[in-house]
């Protein structure tokens, strides 16, 4: 048997093993952040709620770049052939857009913010190799942090 088939074997089980434990250890992180940041409101509404006029108003944002572990790149080709959901993908960009909402509050919240209005998200993909493979994906989360003014 070809050496190349027991490489693309054995980087297939590691990518799998490996990078559903960090998916694992990432999800966790992320609800336990969740759940100590619930109380910071967040909202898509352009313009702050009735009542919120005392208040300081500043841009934050948070973003995080995440890797697409060999796995998922090999399952997500595979997919490709057939069509269909590619769900490896789906959960890497819900494990973003997640991360990157509470690394917005953790700005917020260093400033002071009771709120957070506005909210918007951005996403791109960062490819590399000739085939313009996707590497990794950005998320960027931006709002408007409300603070009360200092009297």
């Amino acid at each position: 048997m070809n050496i190349d088939i027991y490489v693309f074997v054995t980087l297939l089980v590691l990518g799998y093993v490996f990078g559903r434990l960090a998916e694992k250890k990432h999800f966790k992180s992320i609800i336990e952040r969740e759940k100590k940041y619930k109380d910071l409101l967040t909202f898509s509404e352009r313009l702050p709620p009735p009542g919120m006029n005392n208040t300081d108003a500043e841009l934050v944002g948070g973003s995080v770049v995440i890797s697409v572990d060999y796995f998922k790149r090999i399952v997500a080709g595979l997919r490709s052939i057939v069509g269909g959901r590619l769900t490896t993908y789906e959960s890497l960009l819900e494990r973003a857009r997640r991360e990157a909402i509470l690394r917005m509050k953790e700005a917020a919240i260093d400033k002071g913010a009771i709120m957070v209005i506005n909210v918007k998200l951005e996403t791109s993909s960062i490819t590399k190799g000739k085939g313009q493979q996707i590497g990794s994906v950005e998320v960027y989360a931006y709002g408007t942090a409300l603070s009360p003014i200092a009297v």
